[in-house]
């Protein structure tokens, strides 16, 4: 069902069209509503992602990558969400100010998809 190519405007299908309520998903949900197969699902969906947010930087767009979180922690996204989302510069370099960012930027692509 996927391939490398089009991986990135799949999850950004996904993401734009998947109900209210069931938001933010996990990286593992993600990957297994895109269909992945193991080796290296979560890898797959973070470089996905990682290609959505360069887009979204590009044309001035929230992050719609906001709504993918971690297992694991408080609930947020991984460490490369962040990581790329300050080289980007879109995100404060201050690690102590991405959580509340990160809150503003999940009201912004929920308003998107509205």
């Amino acid at each position: 069902m996927t391939d490398s190519v089009s991986l990135p405007s799949q999850v950004r299908q996904l993401l734009e069209t998947a109900p209210r309520e069931t938001l933010p998903l996990t990286y593992q949900q993600l990957a297994e509503a895109l269909g992945l197969q193991p080796p290296r699902t979560i890898q797959r969906v973070a470089q996905a992602l990682e290609g959505v947010m360069r887009e979204d930087a590009q044309h001035n767009r929230p992050f719609i990558a906001a709504l993918v979180v971690s297992r694991r922690g408080e609930g947020l996204p991984a460490q490369g969400f962040f990581d790329l989302a300050v080289e980007l510069g879109r995100f404060p370099a201050d690690p102590a100010q991405h959580a509340e960012v990160w809150r503003q930027e999940i009201e912004r692509a929920l308003a998107a998809k509205a």
